[in-house]
């Protein structure tokens, strides 16, 4: 039976099926979004390069609504930077628990490079520069706090071996900054395995170079 043309039957047929809605982004949500997609961009081309027009028209949205959120492009960035500092340093802090200073390099080390590996873009966005950069928000800072936490086990490492603990500041000072530009050199290789990198580090660390294993292991299972 073939439908008359202007029937009903005909016009059911005719009718496309209906597209399914959107599902709308509550406000938390589309943050949310923006954030992670700016984090990448911050991440790809750096502060500078970086426009409220390619933020916008990555997530679908229009620039009214990034400024709605953020109030700019500074704004989005500063979220982003704040997020990655407490990230990372909220990281190794949790893993610093060992007495030993030794395996608390290795613990350091470990926890850095795996960070790497891990939150790569978050990483990049620390550590390009920046001209909104402040004494609080970037990887130097991030690195300054661990290394007073550092001082602190060794100051009293010093005082229990007869050395003199004002001493603690430098060490720790010169043990921290090694992991972190050994850290932003593996971020570009990646290799060898992290876990080699950090035995190495710790190898030079402990060792010296007039005592160096030629094959280091890790020092805690």
């Amino acid at each position: 039976m073939t439908d008359v043309p202007g029937s009903d039957r005909a016009r059911r047929r005719a009718v496309p099926a209906a597209k399914p809605s959107r599902v709308r982004m509550s406000a938390t949500q589309r943050r949310e979004q923006l954030i992670s997609i700016a984090r990448q961009i911050f991440a790809e081309r750096g502060f500078d390069a970086t426009s409220i027009e390619e933020i916008a028209a990555r997530a679908k949205v229009s620039k009214p609504v990034v400024y709605e959120h953020f109030g700019g492009k500074e704004g989005l960035y500063a979220v982003v930077v704040d997020r990655e500092v407490r990230s990372l340093l909220d990281r190794i802090t949790t893993a610093l628990t060992a007495g030993h200073p030794r395996e608390l390099l290795e613990q350091a080390a470990l926890t850095l490079l795996t960070y790497i590996e891990e939150e790569t873009s978050g990483f990049r966005v620390l550590v390009r520069e920046s001209p909104l950069m402040s004494a609080t928000g970037n990887f130097s800072s991030v690195m300054n706090d661990v290394a007073h936490q550092v001082e602190h086990i060794l100051g009293a490492e010093f005082s229990s071996r007869g050395y003199d603990p004002k001493l603690a500041e430098l060490y720790s000072q010169a043990l921290v900054g090694m992991v972190a530009l050994t850290g932003r050199w593996w971020l570009e290789v990646r290799r060898p395995r992290k876990e080699t990198v950090a035995s190495h580090l710790v190898n030079l660390a402990w060792n010296g170079l007039s005592h160096l294993e030629s094959k280091p292991g890790p020092i805690s299972g």
